[in-house]
């Protein structure tokens, strides 16, 4: 019975995972061509290469990286407190306050980003509220600027920052605190030396699963970000659909995995150490 518990994830795992992988893999070591498929099955290491000679792609990776990252600290920013404040609550409430966590997730993705865009457009509903209470300036481009981006990607992620803080948070010892407060220490020092310690976890969970899908976000820098927006995902949709280089872009891809995987793979090897 348990080895074929443990064979179903197994075989899932490898049907839907390892294969595609597989498949990107063999694609990036391909030669492109102008025939249906667009490559032929001769090994080619020159993609791997054309990534790093090209500055293109080196500065789309670093645009992502960059668009990741402060995307990824604003989510922490905001869902620190949110998640502190969830697990303050009275347990009668915290339900319901999760629930208003996930609820955007219950209406369709491209649906939540069209309505940020009827928000930030030049006669939308923030430019309107500037106007009115008379902001100097007003209306402004708020739409297809970084800025736009940001706030899409944190919107769209915030919730996977909230749920693995509030977890780790509603679990701690609040005896802890008390102890320390006690013993004279401040709020502020109760919560660097106790609280934040022990959300730590939580803290690295929510950075992983903001910041890897966030670096190969397509959509959101797509709709919000306007053209300067050049990210690896808009990288790779170009290249696969656009100058239809499957080679260069299965090589894309395979080095965004490649960069992605080793902070997860560490940090779940160093919670297995933990007893």
């Amino acid at each position: 019975m348990r080895r074929a518990l443990i064979l179903f994830p197994a075989v899932w795992l490898a049907l839907f995972l390892l294969v595609p992988l597989a498949i990107v893999l063999v694609i990036a070591l391909a030669t492109p061509t102008t025939a249906v498929p667009p490559f032929t099955l001769a090994f080619d290491s020159g993609n791997f290469r054309g990534l790093v000679a090209d500055g293109f792609y080196v500065r789309a990776f670093g645009q992502s990286f960059y668009v990741a990252a402060v995307a990824t600290v604003l989510c922490l920013l905001i869902g620190y407190p949110m998640a502190f404040a969830i697990s303050r609550a009275p347990a009668d409430w915290r339900a319901g306050l999760l629930a208003m966590v996930v609820l955007p997730f219950w209406t369709g993705f491209l649906l939540r980003l069209t309505a940020w865009i009827g928000l930030l457009k030049e006669d939308g509903w923030v430019n309107a509220v500037l106007g009115a209470v008379g902001v100097p300036g007003a209306p402004f481009q708020l739409l297809y600027t970084p800025g736009a981006m940001y706030v899409g990607i944190a919107y769209c992620y915030l919730p996977f920052m909230i749920l693995p803080l509030y977890a780790r948070l509603a679990a701690r010892d609040v005896a802890l605190e008390e102890a320390a407060a006690d013993l004279g220490a401040s709020p502020f020092a109760v919560f660097r030396r106790v609280t934040w310690k022990l959300s730590l976890p939580g803290v690295v969970a929510g950075l992983l699963l903001v910041f890897i899908p966030a670096m190969g976000e397509f959509v959101i820098p797509e709709l919000l970000g306007g053209p300067a927006a050049e990210t690896l995902g808009r990288v790779l949709w170009a290249e696969f659909f656009a100058n239809r280089d499957w080679p260069a872009a299965s090589a894309l891809a395979v080095a965004m995995l490649l960069v992605l995987l080793p902070p997860a793979a560490w940090w779940q090897w160093r919670r297995a150490q933990k007893p």
